[in-house]
């Protein structure tokens, strides 16, 4: 403890002895070497005085105090003073830039005007030498070229039309002949630079080695931008740009990397060493802004080309997150471009070290994760535009699987390619320095968030994984081409079940999902226990709805494709829910009913059925004839296509009622379930045919006149009409009979006028009356 002390008073006078040490004039030899043992000594009589003691610890605890609030302040300064500081540094640095280049502009005059000292033959004798290097370099070079030119077109013309497989290796095959040809060329000049220049003493100057050096790496990066555009091969070219094209992006590409390599790498040296490092840098700068205005100038010609290749998904009319960040793009692209580059310029005149590399590294991983990211957009985009297609024989088996996939996959399409499109965004900002994704992904935190958002994702995905699986197989049960025809029944429970399970897997996902997120569902359990428990005191219609429907689930009364009646409405089931039934009339009209509203349910195709045959005949007819017209029809029916449906013979039940107009003769036809309706149809067609045939009048409804009797059982005589020719019309001048009275014939008249146009009057069959008497 009084080690420690000791040092902490040590720390605490060292400042005050430092600031005493600048106001006093500098002490004598000997004072200095006495200083120390004073310090030592006025220490030990401090710690040895209690007050003095204190009062140095007191005075430690003070500035213990403030020193965290001064370096605090000392180290977060305002955004402003940040601001002002980062400006004034690079406008300083700029005016630096700014004086370098004058002077090297200068130093350059000056050598040229003969103003420098110049070692003149030294600098001729280099350049013969660089100048034999270069030529020997570059003529092998070009003769290299020429036979390497001739090998790949042999390629090319080789693979042309065929697989993407071939035509990649053949392309690997001719940037590895490329990469050949610039060692053998880099060889020969090493060759020549050692053996032609070099002479007897066999070694190089640095001026050829840099010029050499230069050759090797602009050439290697030439060697991948043919690789990548193709200019001369087209069959090798994947990337989706036409022959002109291509040989426009290779050629300003190739000149600007020459100009900066050759600048770089040869030129500036060559000028530090023979003129002045002010001078190469002056060098540097030029070629620089030349390489800016290029630049500027490729943006501004292919500022509409550019701008409409951005805004052709907007103008193809989708309207996705992706194409409405390139239509915005496409207006402003060239903007953003020169600003680059004239951003570029600054960063390196202010400090090509560096700021200038971490520029270009954040560039280069920049289109890196944008070329990645469109790659994986551009196959999500044309797997969503191709669509699935399955194999037909699975087609048969689940023919609803497709259409269930290609409504769904392009939804997660779309999500997985918004997920891209901002990890795109994230990389391009990581790369920049905005943000620290990777140190933040790293941390507890990060880890939680992105386990959380990943789990989430997985029970999404295998939910739905589930629900395809769940319906697939019930459109497979339900489908009557494969396995066991399914009846009316498992149709309905398939359906029911269908419904049950969708609702319960969307609710198990749903909270499985809020769960994986962070959200505590025990609160939301509780709520939806208490909100069902209001709406079963609320909605007690809907209650017996759902009680009802169970019930009548559970006795089987009705399914799917049952022709019953319910109330006043019948027609066929279209649908069935756990709480109401759809039925769709013979007009078309679908009826919704709640089965709270069921009072009963008639089905009229459970089990099997009956066709009533009730045959009104006339009163003349032998009935026992009838029952054999009717036992024919039944044969010649059974001689049909609807003896499939017929299940028992023919119930003939005879008489059963004396009608106004004919004898009711009935007879029954057993058919399956629903069988009763196109059979009676048949039979009615059959039963027609038999009776025209064998003369069995189906008689119409009519009347029979009967005119009364007296006390003495005597008919009054009946007054008849009969008109001329049968027409209808009588003569003028025709008059009642003598056995009638005119009153009869009025009566007569008046009572045949009373009678409807669409009734005939016939006394063919008249009634049996009691016997006048005598």
């Amino acid at each position: 403890m009084r080690f420690i002390l000791l040092f902490a008073t040590l720390l605490a006078i060292a400042p005050l002895s430092a600031a005493a040490q600048d106001a006093a004039p500098a002490p004598a030899e000997g004072q200095a070497e006495q200083a120390p043992q004073a310090s030592v000594d006025e220490l030990i009589r401090i710690l040895e005085n209690e007050e003095a003691r204190n009062a140095l610890l007191s005075r430690l605890k003070a500035q213990a105090a403030e020193a965290p609030a001064a370096a605090a302040q000392e180290a977060e300064p305002t955004l402003a003073r940040q601001i002002a500081e980062q400006t004034q540094a690079m406008a300083e640095q700029l005016a630096s830039a700014g004086q370098e280049l004058l002077t090297g502009i200068a130093g350059i005059a000056a050598a040229f005007t003969g103003g420098a000292s110049i070692d003149f033959a030294g600098v001729r004798d280099a350049a013969i030498a660089v100048v034999l290097v270069g030529v020997g370099l570059f003529a092998a070079f070009f003769v290299a070229r020429l036979l390497g030119h001739w090998i790949q077109r042999r390629l090319a013309q080789h693979v042309e039309g065929r697989h993407w497989v071939m035509r990649a290796t053949f392309a690997a095959l001719a940037t590895a002949i490329d990469l050949v040809l610039v060692a053998v060329a880099w060889g020969a000049g090493y060759l020549i630079a050692l053996q032609v220049v070099g002479g007897s003493t066999g070694r190089m100057g640095i001026n050829q080695t840099l010029l050499l050096n230069a050759f090797l790496m602009v050439e290697i990066i030439k060697v991948g931008m043919r690789t990548v555009l193709q200019p001369s091969f087209p069959a090798f070219r994947f990337i989706g740009l036409g022959d002109t094209t291509a040989a426009y992006w290779y050629f300003w590409a190739a000149r600007v990397v020459s100009l900066l390599g050759y600048t770089f790498m040869f030129v500036a040296p060559v000028v530090a060493a023979n003129v002045s490092p002010a001078a190469a840098q002056a060098v540097r700068v030029i070629v620089m802004l030349t390489a800016v205005v290029i630049g500027i100038i490729i943006v501004l010609q292919n500022r509409d080309k550019v701008k409409k290749k951005l805004a052709a998904r907007a103008t193809a009319g989708r309207h996705d997150a992706l194409s409405r960040a390139f239509s915005a793009l496409a207006g402003v692209w060239h903007i953003i471009a020169i600003l680059y580059l004239i951003a570029i310029l600054i960063v390196w005149l202010v400090n090509p070290r560096d700021a200038l590399p971490f520029m270009l590294a954040a560039t280069i991983k920049s289109l890196i994760a944008v070329v990645i990211g469109s790659l994986i957009i551009a196959f999500i985009s044309r797997f969503v535009n191709v669509g699935m297609r399955l194999p037909e024989d699975l087609r048969e088996r689940l023919p609803a699987l497709e259409p269930r996939l290609q409504a769904f996959v392009p939804r997660v399409m779309q999500v997985v390619r918004t997920v891209v499109l901002i990890g795109i965004v994230i990389a391009v900002a990581q790369a920049w320095g905005l943000i620290d994704f990777l140190d933040w992904a790293g941390s507890a935190r990060g880890q939680l968030v992105i386990g959380s958002l990943v789990s989430a994702a997985f029970v999404l995905l295998i939910g739905f994984i589930i629900y395809l699986a769940i319906q697939s197989w019930i459109d497979y049960r339900l489908n009557p081409n494969f396995g066991s025809v399914p009846t009316a029944r498992e149709k309905t429970l398939l359906a029911l079940f269908r419904n049950a399970f969708t609702v319960v897997l969307v609710v198990m996902v749903i909270m499985l999902t809020l769960a994986q997120i962070g959200v505590n569902i025990a609160p939301l359990l509780a709520g939806a226990g208490v909100v069902g428990l209001a709406v079963g005191f609320g909605a007690q219609k809907l209650v017996q709805d759902i009680i009802t429907g169970v019930f009548i689930q559970l006795e089987n009364i009705m399914n799917e494709g049952d022709v019953v009646n319910i109330g006043s409405t019948g027609g066929v089931v279209e649908k069935l829910t756990i709480r109401s039934v759809s039925l769709r009339d013979l007009s078309g009209t679908l009826h919704l009913i709640p089965f709270s509203s069921v009072d009963t349910v008639s089905n009229m195709v459970k089990g099997f059925a009956f066709h009533v045959a009730e045959i009104g005949v006339a009163y003349r007819e032998n009935i026992t004839e009838v029952k054999e017209a009717m036992q024919e029809a039944f044969d010649l029916l059974m001689e049909t296509e609807h003896k499939e449906k017929i299940i028992a013979p023919l119930d003939m039940q005879g008489i059963t009622e004396f009608g106004d107009s004919a004898i009711m003769v009935r007879a029954r036809i057993k058919t399956v379930a629903g069988g009763h309706w196109a059979a009676g149809r048949a039979y009615n067609e059959i039963i027609k045919e038999v009776f025209d045939r064998r003369g069995i009048e189906i008689p119409f409804p009519h009347v029979t006149l009967y005119m009364g009797e007296d006390k003495a059982g005597k008919a009054p005589p009946l007054y008849v009409k009969q008109l001329n020719g049968g027409n209808g019309i009588a003569k003028q001048g025709d008059q009642p009979t003598a056995e009638a009275p005119p009153e009869a014939a009025e009566a007569a008249a008046g009572e045949t006028a009373k009678k409807p146009a669409r009734k005939r009057t016939t006394a063919k069959k008249p009634k049996l009356l009691p016997p006048p008497a005598g």
